[in-house]
């Protein structure tokens, strides 16, 4: 029965398994980069002069960073989409278990929808990150971090990882995601379906403070410390805050959305619909501004750090250092972009229903784009703010130490560019799925839904 329901829930909801098996290649991809580019530089048979060359400027230890952060972000990206797919099925899980469905069904059955999404999308990802990585070993290649005569090599070491970090995450995330929900009473299954879970799990509360806390007190502790110290322990800030984000999001973005409600209810009744959206379903939209926050917080972070250099003592660091940080920023940041867009694509894509249902009402298109607009302006702004912040707690141990100042400098060109490219980044996500479903019959759309 479980390959079935497995079966029936990938048929069913297209746009969300798509949506994991977008954000599984992306990660699949970095993560075979990185790898990649460690074996690469490690390599048994690499010159002992260019092993000694590349020991100076640290690329081993830069490359085993990037892996760990690769798979950091990967988990990170991956369980919140499989959480946000297997969410979306709730409705489907009430009348199977009205019918007689056990929850262990229900759980193998989200496990198999993970592996079946998860797998080839991990085998893809590992072969596509040979061009990536091969451009990134030229690279240093060219800025000295690298000798030549270094062979680049492509192998099988890094699939392991990537079908590990994939199938593994993606099938842990989505059982813990429906565990909760196959085991309720039928009855009270289908009326959460119905209503929507408002209230954090027991220990997703306490975890997420103690993650927030956690940022805070390590962020004081290494105010104390040395400046090597302290920019070591700079990761495992924002690891924390990132962390208590993901935990706490759906209880942050419902007050942004009812503060940004007040300020906004004057411009028609599109926003104010947008707003009581957001309000009532933050669960849904908390999904999508997790993987922004890790976009303006990690950029930020990396960013501010050599723009506050250049700005006190006229210099940003070594050039090839400065190079393989902005390398190793973008990487990241394209990654959770390309998975925040992925989230908000796939929650405007099964709310297809309710977009028709507004049609059917009397609203124009042109007020149901208005909504999603404004919808895609509070994620993009709760993100902007929330990663702001972690990026300068996370700074300010770090530049404290360094220049005698925790304020980090940003050219205001900058900043607007990250402001800007976030809020485009929201729209497009939004706007597009929105534009696709506008395009067919209300009727035809609630027939198929």
């Amino acid at each position: 029965m479980s390959s079935g329901l497995a079966r029936a829930a990938l048929r069913g909801h297209r746009p969300a398994f798509t949506g994991t098996a977008v954000a599984t290649l992306f990660a699949a991809t970095v993560i075979s980069a990185s790898m990649t580019m460690l074996t690469a530089t490690g390599a048994e048979d690499v010159p002992p002069a260019a092993r000694r060359a590349m020991a100076a400027h640290g690329v081993g230890d830069i490359a085993l960073v990037l892996l760990l952060g690769s798979v950091y972000m990967s988990i990170f990206v991956v369980a919140s989409t499989m959480g946000t797919a297997v969410a979306q099925q709730h409705r489907e899980f009430a009348m199977l278990r009205s019918i007689g469905a056990r929850p262990w069904q229900i759980r193998r059955a989200t496990a198999a929808q993970a592996v079946a999404a998860a797998v080839p999308s991990a085998l893809a990802g590992w072969a596509l990150g040979a061009a990536p990585a091969r451009w990134w070993f030229d690279g240093m290649v060219d800025h000295g971090l690298v000798p030549h005569g270094v062979p680049f090599r492509f192998g099988w070491a890094a699939l392991p990882v990537c079908l590990a970090v994939a199938v593994v995450t993606s099938a842990i995330a989505g059982v813990l995601a429906a565990s909760r929900f196959a085991a309720l009473r039928p009855a009270r299954a289908l009326e959460e379906a119905a209503a929507g879970r408002r209230k954090l799990g027991l220990l997703r509360l306490p975890l997420g403070l103690a993650a927030t806390a956690g940022g805070v007190l390590l962020s004081r502790l290494l105010a104390g410390q040395s400046a090597e110290e302290a920019g070591q322990g700079a990761f495992v800030v924002l690891l924390l805050f990132c962390v208590g984000v993901g935990l706490l999001g759906p209880r942050l973005i419902g007050p942004a959305a009812w503060l940004v409600s007040r300020l906004i209810g004057r411009f028609g009744s599109a926003a104010e619909l947008a707003m009581q959206n957001v309000t009532t379903q933050s669960r849904r939209f908390s999904a999508a501004v997790v993987p922004l926050v890790l976009v303006v917080a990690f950029g930020t972070t990396k960013i501010a750090v050599h723009t506050t250099a250049q700005h006190r003592t006229g210099s940003a660091g070594p050039a090839d250092e400065v190079w393989l940080d902005y390398i190793g920023t973008g990487l990241y940041a394209g990654f959770a972009a390309i998975a925040a867009a992925n989230t908000l694509a796939m929650i405007t894509a099964e709310r297809r229903r309710d977009l028709a249902l507004l049609r059917l009402v009397g609203s124009h298109p042109r007020q149901v784009r208005a909504m999603a607009a404004w919808e895609a302006a509070v994620v993009a702004g709760t993100a902007l703010v929330l990663g702001t912040a972690v990026a300068l707690f996370t700074l300010a141990p770090l530049l404290q130490k360094a220049f005698g100042d925790a304020l980090p400098y940003l050219p205001w060109t900058t900043a607007g560019a990250i402001a800007g490219g976030t809020l485009l980044l929201a729209l497009l996500a939004t706007g597009l799925p929105v534009h696709i479903g506008l395009r067919r019959r209300a009727t035809e759309t609630l027939a198929s839904a």
